[in-house]
């Protein structure tokens, strides 16, 4: 039988609080959440199983297990999430980082650090995440990030003034906003999900912007888009690269050679799953 409110002190104790909490959530969700609220670190909370609630932290903690019991995913509930070990603040108005994300700031650091300069366009950069990864971690990039929404864009703003980061942001469909601009590195995580796909009201996605998510019947609409309009965008020598979905490797090859790149190739994240996908533009512009 759970534990009712009745059962439970107006202060109660560290141990009590997360015996409570633990009955509702994962334990290890319970723990960051209390974490957040007495803005403690692990060892403190394991050290200090007696320590009493402030009220106030009682009842934010009660509604903060409630909103996770709820489905709401604790990188919201915490306004942050980590990400190539820097971390990002986030707000329901973009995708929660995900670790297979990293991929694309390996591969742009493998391809381009040797450079002493590269000019990087990031789309739909959401959080800022993918962006500022690669202006902290890249030496001599200048990178501009787009997205379409506004709030998401004051999201990543945020982000780099937090983390010290020197990115131009620009609101923009794709490359709607980017005539005559040209680059070196191209990188893209777009929407990859199927409009109908049955994960897309499950687990945390629920909470999740749906533009940033799903895109048509194949979730292959924004992925093409991208592809097809990239190649003004590249300088002779430049790369494209795209997260994508754990079955569309071969599509999105596809896509590539259709639109002329070269040196297509996929590339796996720590799961074995086939994540990125990208090519090399070798023609010359008129």
């Amino acid at each position: 039988m759970r534990e009712t409110e009745l059962d439970t002190p107006a202060r109660p104790d560290v141990a009590t609080a997360l015996r409570w909490a633990r009955a509702r959530v994962a334990g290890m969700d319970a723990r960051i959440l209390l974490r957040h609220v007495l803005q403690c670190q692990a060892a403190w909370l394991a050290a200090h199983p007696e320590a009493q609630l402030d009220p106030s932290d009682w009842a934010e903690y009660r509604l903060l297990i409630e909103r996770r019991e709820a489905g709401e995913p604790i990188a919201y509930l915490v306004g942050e999430r980590e990400f190539y070990g820097f971390g990002f603040l986030v707000t329901p108005a973009v995708l929660i980082p995900r670790p297979e994300t990293e991929l694309l700031v390996e591969l742009a650091l493998a391809h381009f650090a040797a450079r002493r300069s590269v000019r990087v366009l990031d789309l739909g950069t959401g959080s800022g995440a993918l962006a500022i990864a690669l202006a902290k971690e890249l030496a001599g990039a200048d990178v501009t990030a787009v997205d379409r929404s506004r709030e998401a864009l004051l999201v990543a703003m945020a982000n780099a003034a937090r983390l010290h980061a020197s990115v131009s942001f620009v609101q923009s469909d794709w490359f709607g906003a980017l005539e005559g601009e040209r680059f070196e590195l191209i990188v893209a995580n777009p929407p990859y999900v199927a409009s109908d796909d049955p994960h897309l009201a499950e687990g945390d996605v629920r909470f999740e912007p749906p533009t940033a998510l799903a895109s048509g019947p194949e979730g292959l609409d924004d992925l093409a888009e991208i592809v097809a309009a990239a190649p003004p965008h590249l300088e002779p020598g430049g790369w494209l690269f795209l997260e994508h979905g754990y079955n569309q490797a071969a599509r999105v090859r596809g896509l590539l050679t259709d639109a002329g790149f070269a040196s297509i190739a996929s590339w796996k994240d720590l799961a074995g799953t086939e994540r990125v996908s990208g090519g090399q533009w070798l023609g010359r512009h008129g």
